[in-house]
């Protein structure tokens, strides 16, 4: 039986390094990964922007059952970790 995956987000594929020390330290968890290149750079946005994109890779997550995220982008985590905490308390949620 799968156990509910982690989900590991980040602005690009620079989460990756964040997954693979996750990998490392918890071999037997199941993982979701994604890297949103196609609106990278997150830097570049206004907070507004990047609340709604975490926001919006959050939501897909956890519809596809995630049980932890954790946000490997440092200005998603910024300005939205908070947000992210209050609109889905019930989760483990991790930023980075």
């Amino acid at each position: 039986m799968k156990t509910a995956p982690i989900a590991v987000f980040d602005s690009g594929v620079g989460g990756i390094s964040v997954l693979k020390e996750l990998l490392a330290l918890m071999p037997n968890e199941n993982y979701l990964y994604f890297g949103d290149s196609a609106n990278a750079p997150y830097g570049e946005k206004s907070t507004e922007e990047v609340r709604t994109l975490t926001l919006k890779a959050a939501e897909m997550f956890f519809a596809r059952g995630a049980k932890a995220l954790v946000v490997a982008c440092n200005t998603a985590t910024s300005a939205a970790i908070h947000i992210l905490r209050e609109t889905y308390p019930d989760k483990i949620i991790i930023g980075i």
